[in-house]
C-alpha cells in the first residue's frame, strides 16, 4: 500500500515527466549526457564551485603571490574605459551588469560569474525583461566567451500572491563547474545545465530551444550565435516542484558527481503571512546528467518558514557517512545522507540531525513566540531600533561551514530587515536527532546578524556581521582574539588567502593580514558596492563589484586603453604582465 508521502512524490515526478516531453524529447538522448558529464582533469589552482574545491564550502585558496592591493581605475571622461596608466595590479576589467551578488567561478581558462541583464541594450535581439545571466569569460583576457539571458518570470507564471522579482538582481547563485558542464540556480527560479563551450561546439541538446528560452514566451525566437549558451536541460523549480519562491531565487549549488544539491527558494507570499506553497520541497537533489528529481526533503518546512530558502548546501563525511547540511528558514540547521546510487524513483533524504541556532531567549519572550517581523525595521509595529541590540528569531541564510568534523553556521535576516543580534554555532556533526544540546561545542553570541558564511584557516576563524565587524576566533573554543571594523554593511564571506583575509563591503572591499593580530593592508574603492565574495584562482584575484569584475594579479598592467564592445560586454583587457 502506498503510502501519502509515495504518492506526493509520484505526482511531483509526472509533473517532471510531463515537462521533459515538451522539451523536445530529451530523455531520449540522456545516454549521451553520459559522455558530457563525465570528469575531466581540474587544475589544483581552480575554483569551481561555491567553496572551490572543498565541499565543506571553507572560503580557503592554496593560492600565493597576490597583491594586498591594486588600483581598479579611474573613469575616462573622454569616453568609455579607463585612464591608461591608472591601474595597477590588474589584468582586466569587464563591466557585467547593474547587479552582480553571485560569485565567480573559476574553471579551465574560463570564468562564470551571473549578473543582472542590463549589459544587453547594445544587442538588438534581445529586449531587457531585468532578468538575469550567467557570462562566460576567458580567464586571461576577460573576453566574452557565451552568456545565458534567462528573462525575468512574469506574474503570470507564478502563484497568486506571490512577491518575486521586483528587485531585478539577476542571477545571484554562484554556478558550479563539473567537466563539461555548468550548473546554476536563475534568477526565474530554475536549475539548469549548460555545455561549459556555449554555442561554439554546436547545439548538443538534447534541449533545443534556447533562441525561445532567452527571450520568453510569447516572444519568436531569435536566431542563436556563437556567443550564446548552449542549454543541457532545465528543471523548472515553480513549475514543476510547486514552489513559490519569494523576493530573489539563490543558491549555489553543490555538485558531487552525478548528484545535485539544492535548496529551492521556497517562501512566504507578499503579506508576508504565509507560504503560499507551504507542502512544496525545501531540499532536492536532481540528477547531474538529467535534471531528473532525484530525492527531496520531508519537513513540510513551508508550514513555520519565516521568509525564504537561500541557504547553499555543504556536505562532509561522519562517521564514515557522507551527509549533506542544509540551513533552514526555520532556524534549524539540518544533516541528511548524501545519495550514494540513482533511485529508481524520487526518494526522501534521510534525516540524521537537526539543531536549532535559535536559543529559546531568541525565540520566546515572557513564555511567548517573538514575532519574526518584530525585528524588521521597516515594519511600523517593529521594536527594531537597527542597532544591533534587538533580540529575536533568525533564519539560516549564510553556508553552514564543514571543516575538521565540526559545523559552523550564523544566523541572520535580510539585511533589508536591519541589525539585530546574532549568533555563531560551532556544532558536532557526529551526533543524531535532536542535538541542539548534545551537539553544541560552542557558541558566540558577540556578533549580530549574519548572511556570510565563515572561512577557517591555521586554527583561526573568521566570521564577518552584517554592520561590518570581522571577528577572528579560536576555532576549537570560540574564544576571540579581535574584531575589527569595516564600517560598512557587509553581505560577502571572507576569502582567506595567502596570508590574507579579502572582504567585500557596501562602501569598499577590505584586505586583512591573517592571524591572531588585526592589521589591516589595504582599502580598495570599487566605486560601487561589493557585495559578494572574492575568489582566488590561478594565481589571480577575482573581485566583483555591482556593475565591473577585475582579474587582479600582481605586476599586471592594464595596455590596451579601449574598450571592446562584445554583444554588450565592456572589456578593457591586459596584454599580460
Amino acid at each position: 500500500m502506498e503510502t501519502t508521502t509515495t504518492k506526493r512524490s509520484l505526482r511531483i515526478q509526472a509533473r517532471l515527466n510531463q515537462t521533459r516531453r515538451k522539451q523536445h524529447g530529451w530523455l531520449a538522448a540522456a545516454a549521451a549526457l553520459a559522455v558530457g558529464c563525465a570528469p575531466s582533469v581540474v587544475r589544483a589552482g581552480d575554483w569551481p564551485q561555491w567553496g572551490g574545491h572543498d565541499f565543506g564550502r571553507n572560503m580557503v585558496s592554496p593560492e600565493s603571490g597576490l597583491p594586498e592591493s591594486f588600483k581598479p581605475g579611474e573613469r575616462s571622461t573622454a569616453g568609455e574605459g579607463l585612464v591608461p596608466g591608472s591601474t595597477e595590479n590588474v589584468r582586466w576589467v569587464v563591466e557585467l551588469g547593474s547587479y552582480i551578488y553571485g560569485n565567480p567561478t573559476v574553471t579551465g581558462g574560463r570564468v562564470f560569474a551571473g549578473t543582472d541583464d542590463s549589459s544587453l541594450r547594445s544587442d538588438k535581439r534581445f529586449g531587457q525583461t531585468k532578468g538575469g545571466m550567467v557570462q562566460c569569460l576567458d580567464e586571461k583576457t576577460g573576453r566574452l566567451i557565451w552568456r545565458l539571458i534567462t528573462p525575468n518570470r512574469p506574474k503570470e507564471r507564478l502563484p497568486e500572491g506571490a512577491l518575486y522579482g521586483q528587485q531585478h538582481f539577476g542571477t545571484c547563485s554562484s554556478p558550479a563547474v563539473v567537466g563539461k558542464r555548468v550548473y546554476v540556480m536563475t534568477g526565474a527560479c530554475e536549475i539548469v545545465c549548460l555545455d561549459v563551450n556555449g554555442l561554439a561546439d554546436g547545439n548538443d541538446g538534447p534541449f533545443k530551444d534556447e533562441g525561445r528560452y532567452m527571450v520568453g514566451p510569447g516572444k519568436p525566437p531569435i536566431a542563436l550565435e556563437k556567443t550564446d549558451a548552449d542549454i543541457i536541460w532545465v528543471c523548472d523549480l515553480v513549475d514543476q516542484l510547486g514552489v513559490c519562491p519569494h523576493d530573489v531565487a539563490s543558491c549555489s549549488l553543490l555538485v558531487d558527481g552525478r548528484f545535485v544539491y539544492t535548496v529551492t527558494s521556497n517562501g512566504v507570499d507578499k503579506p508576508h503571512e504565509k507560504c503560499l506553497r507551504p507542502d512544496a520541497p525545501s531540499y532536492i537533489c536532481l540528477d547531474a546528467q538529467t535534471g531528473k528529481l532525484l530525492a527531496t526533503d520531508d519537513e513540510k518546512m513551508g508550514h513555520r518558514i519565516w521568509h525564504c530558502l537561500w541557504s547553499p548546501p555543504s556536505m562532509g563525511t561522519v562517521n564514515g557517512k557522507k551527509l549533506v547540511f542544509f540551513g533552514g528558514g526555520d532556524g534549524v540547521c539540518y544533516a541528511f545522507e548524501a545519495l550514494t546510487k540513482v533511485p529508481g524513483k524520487p526518494i526522501h533524504f534521510k534525516k540524521v540531525w537537526q539543531y536549532d541556532c535559535n536559543p529559546p531567549h531568541y525565540r520566546l519572550r515572557d513564555g511567548k513566540p517573538i514575532p519574526y517581523y518584530e525585528g524588521d525595521k521597516r515594519k511600523k509595529y517593529s521594536t527594531n531600533k537597527d542597532d544591533g541590540t534587538y533580540l529575536g528569531p533568525s533564519q539560516i541564510i549564510s553556508t553552514p561551514v564543514f571543516h575538521d568534523g565540526r559545523v559552523y553556521v550564523t544566523i541572520g535576516q535580510d539585511p533589508m530587515h536591519g541589525r539585530g543580534r546574532g549568533l555563531l554555532h560551532c556544532i558536532d556533526p557526529s551526533k543524531t536527532g535532536d542535538i541542539t544540546k548534545s551537539g553544541c561545542v560552542w557558541m558566540y553570541d558577540a556578533i549580530e546578524r549574519s548572511i556570510s558564511s565563515v572561512a577557517i584557516a591555521d586554527g583561526l576563524l573568521y566570521a564577518v556581521d552584517l554592520p561590518g565587524r570581522v571577528h577572528c576566533l579560536d576555532v576549537a573554543t570560540g574564544k576571540p582574539y579581535w574584531v575589527h571594523e569595516i564600517k560598512a554593511e557587509t553581505w560577502g564571506t571572507p576569502l582567506v588567502a595567502d596570508g590574507k583575509v579579502f572582504i567585500g563591503s557596501k562602501k569598499k572591499l577590505v584586505v586583512l593580514a591573517a592571524g591572531k593580530e588585526a592589521k589591516e593592508l589595504a582599502e580598495i574603492n570599487l566605486g560601487a558596492p561589493a557585495y559578494g565574495t572574492p575568489v582566488a584562482a590561478d594565481g589571480m584575484l577575482f573581485a566583483a563589484s555591482q556593475r565591473r569584475l577585475w582579474a587582479v594579479q600582481k605586476g599586471a598592467k592594464l595596455m590596451q586603453p579601449a574598450v571592446a564592445q562584445q554583444n554588450g560586454v565592456k572589456v578593457q583587457a591586459s596584454g599580460g604582465l
